[in-house]
């Protein structure tokens, strides 16, 4: 009896040998032992990866973020509403990511790569994975192709590459988003996709945001993936990185994309509660430990890639918001150390009616004029250097009654730089009108016109170049060189603008000055200044 009882035993033992399914890891099973806050730790699973998606009993997903030695650490993407003790939860051995596909240029979703726009489902044709090991250095090359923002400040002074990392950064409600949204309203025609990641925003911000990108018709080449402060943190973690990989999408086909995180301070607060939540230890300013890691490894996948890998590049514009202007601050030194230059806007310039309220001495391109055409380069020139003088002497001549001829020739040029750099919202500039705005500004055009006159002339003088000078703004355009001929041209041109209709519409300009706080025929620096105010609330992020 007891022989028949183990032939029975080893004929069954047999048998699950022969039918032992080997892929039963990947139904691996655990149990929920604590769920709150958002997050789930899970026993008995023992050989889920980090980044792997999990999936609990009533449909849920997660994803694993924390491994010890007898459990896991798993942020949910959901409520935790429906997810209890004692639920079975399984792996999926797919690791966290994100669908791709041409079909998502125009829509806006959120970091599951699910649409809320309303407009249908989307068709992908792909699946990215959301953390991705970034280009080597053999993968990549110099950048030296221009993005240009149409931003007359910064693409003079600051230039941008495409596959460069340039950091936005400034106190609340000083324009960051502004530059942003112009930026990619300036890509228009240049087959750049555009991506919007907004972290931690109202839903209102970014509904403007796709308002203002759809009245311009930038949303035929754009996406907006939002994760808003309304979202769990784990959704506002995820979402730079899903972004990422939808920019990587089209990088890897040869395509160039301008990825925008909006902001970045506030995806390290959300990283920093999902931290403090596994029982991580916290660090400078409650921050764990890796939160340098956290950016490095999301900002080190922006690259010009080589031609052997298609050419493409990711240009990254992150948005870091300061406060009080402290840019001495954890997570603003950490992203300013990683990025190739950072774009510094100060309240004091703003709230003065500079705007775009770029400061001069603290912002820096560190790919500089490799990221220029020949023509703006040799335009730029000296414009950085004048405004660093005429900023040192408008501190010490603000008190001086009487000033020598050169001093006041000098604080005259600075003067109408300033002015000609302040730009309206929503209006960038071609390279061709700023190219020609900064070769008058070199050949001190506009130092002599009344200040409050100079965006006028400006408009008029350009307008009038696209109207009767069409050739000089096609060879800028087509040629992206200045030699001193054309220079010569454009000077010239002007010049003679000036004296056929330019002593009308200044006497008219003189005669209506007196009406125009009760018309609100305001130059278009100052109307800019007046958007900017409210548009700053829409556009800018802030607290929620």
């Amino acid at each position: 009896m007891s022989s028949i009882q183990a032939q029975d035993i080893i004929s069954i033992i047999r048998e699950e040998i022969e039918n032992f399914d080997w892929d039963q890891t990947s139904r691996e099973v655990g149990t929920v032992i604590s769920v709150g806050d958002g997050i789930a730790t899970i026993y008995g699973i023992d050989h889920a990866m980090y980044g792997e998606i999990v999936l609990f009993e009533n449909g849920e997903k997660g994803m694993v973020q924390d491994i010890r030695r007898n459990e896991i650490g798993v942020i949910l993407f959901g409520r935790d509403a429906g997810i209890y003790e004692g639920m079975k939860v399984s792996r999926t051995e797919k690791r966290a990511g994100i669908p791709v596909g041409d079909a998502f240029v125009g829509r806006v979703i959120n970091a599951l790569g699910e649409p809320i726009d309303g407009k249908g489902d989307i068709v992908s044709t792909g699946y990215n994975p959301i953390e991705r090991e970034a280009p080597g250095i053999i993968d990549r090359q110099p950048v030296n192709k221009p993005l240009e923002t149409g931003i007359l400040a910064i693409d003079s002074m600051f230039p941008i590459g495409r596959g460069q990392r340039e950091l936005i950064i400034g106190d609340r409600q000083t324009g960051k988003t502004s530059i942003a949204v112009d930026t990619i309203l300036n890509q228009k025609g240049k087959d750049i996709i555009c991506i919007y990641v907004a972290i931690g925003q109202k839903a209102t911000t970014v509904g403007k945001v796709e308002h203002t990108l759809e009245e311009h018709g930038a949303m035929d080449y754009s996406i907006i993936l939002s994760a808003t402060a309304a979202e769990p943190a784990s959704l506002q973690y995820v979402a730079p990185y899903a972004g990422t990989a939808l920019g990587e999408y089209f990088m890897d086909q040869g395509r160039d994309v301008l990825i925008i995180y909006d902001d970045l301070s506030k995806h390290a607060v959300a990283y920093r509660e999902i931290s403090l939540l596994l029982g991580r230890s916290p660090g400078r300013e409650a921050y764990p430990g890796d939160v340098f890691y956290l950016h490095s490894r999301l900002l080190e996948r922006s690259s010009h890639l080589s031609d052997e890998k298609g050419g493409g590049s990711m240009t990254a514009l992150p948005i870091i918001e300061t406060q009080n202007g402290d840019v001495s601050a954890y997570i603003s030194t950490n992203v300013i150390s990683i990025t190739d230059g950072q774009i510094f806007l100060e309240t004091g310039l703003f709230f003065s009616g500079q705007r775009p309220a770029v400061n001069v001495g603290l912002s820096v391109s560190r790919v500089g004029g490799a990221a220029q055409t020949k023509a703006m380069k040799k335009a730029s020139g000296s414009i950085r250097v004048d405004l660093a003088q005429y900023r040192e002497l408008e501190v010490f001549t603000q008190f001086a009654s009487d000033l020598d001829p050169t001093t006041k020739a000098e604080l005259d040029h600075g003067s109408a730089l300033m002015e000609l750099l302040k730009q309206p919202l929503s209006h960038p500039m071609s390279m061709a009108e700023e190219v020609i705005s900064l070769v008058l500004a070199n050949h001190n055009f506009f130092d002599s016109t009344p200040k409050k006159l100079i965006k006028k002339e400006q408009a008029q003088v350009l307008d009038d170049f696209h109207k009767n000078h069409g050739l000089v703004i096609s060879e800028l355009t087509e040629k992206k060189a200045l030699t001193e001929d054309l220079e010569q041209e454009i000077v010239e041109f002007a010049e003679d603008f000036r004296k056929e209709a330019g002593q009308v519409d200044t006497s008219a300009a003189d005669s209506n000055d007196k009406k125009a706080d009760s018309e609100g025929s305001k130059d278009p620096a100052e109307t800019a200044g007046d958007k900017g105010s409210q548009s700053d609330a829409a556009s800018d992020h802030e607290e929620a």
